[in-house]
């Protein structure tokens, strides 16, 4: 594990991310009790592979929404991260923010926005995963061949909350070619690749959206999170619901 210090910065909610059309083509959703587990990993640290492996093999499972977000703060000690994003990073300080943390590390697993524990350790996770639950559900249903709709009902037991999609890629080969996994070949799975709001969830009203599939599934990934979480002021709160949709 390594680890950073930094300074409390302001967290960014929205992502611009260009999304391209992509042909309709059928979708399996998953829905249900469901847990969110949100891997922050770089190819730069030496202690991220085993849990990068560990996300690849919960997020085979079909009540794990996985999600493997590579930060860019590792990329000065001498491999620049691929798929690294500032994005992410600030999504990591935003939680450590939230939490009134003040340092960073890799691996770490976020499990439904709500704890954190080490992600390489697999006892700790499964237990994360055991005690955890989602107090919400979302509907989704295809609305023609050109978009779908999210339903979720209200609850006015929590905060208003921010509808997010979250798109990855499935898996994906690297060859690592300096840093402290130089020479090696690392495979990674759920590979974040944008992050943007789609609306707004209300305690009193739920949220009901329509959305075209080309805007939920952009042109190159295979899959999207839609994810509904609380705000914590500027930062990060607990997620209060979660679905996939695959293509």
């Amino acid at each position: 594990m390594i680890t950073a210090r930094f300074l409390p910065s302001r967290i960014l909610l929205a992502l611009s991310a260009a999304f391209a059309a992509a042909p309709a083509t059928a979708l399996d959703i998953s829905q249900g009790d469901l847990t969110v587990l949100e891997l922050f990993t770089s190819q730069g640290c030496s202690s991220c592979p085993e849990a990068d492996r560990l996300l690849s093999r919960l997020g085979a499972r079909e009540d794990i929404v996985a999600l493997g977000y590579h930060i860019d703060y590792w990329d000065y000690i001498g491999w620049s991260d691929t798929f690294a994003l500032p994005e992410n990073s600030q999504l990591q300080r935003g939680y450590a923010e939230s939490w009134g943390k003040n340092r960073l590390y890799t691996p770490q697993l976020v499990v439904n926005g709500r704890q954190a524990v080490v992600g390489s350790d697999a006892g700790e996770a499964e237990a994360a995963i055991a005690a955890a639950t989602l107090p919400l559900d979302i509907a989704v249903s295809a609305d023609g061949e050109d978009a779908v709709t999210l339903v979720a009902e209200g609850d006015p037991g929590h905060k208003a909350a921010i509808v997010w999609v979250i798109t990855y890629r499935d898996a994906a080969e690297v060859v690592i070619e300096r840093g402290e996994n130089s020479g090696r070949v690392l495979s990674y799975s759920h590979i974040v690749t944008g992050r943007q709001p789609i609306g707004m969830w209300s305690p009193d009203e739920g949220a009901r959206i329509t959305i075209p599939l080309d805007e939920v599934m952009g042109e190159t990934a295979d899959g999207a999170a839609i994810v509904i979480q609380e705000k914590n002021g500027r930062l990060p709160g607990p997620i209060l619901a979660a679905t996939t949709i695959h293509r």
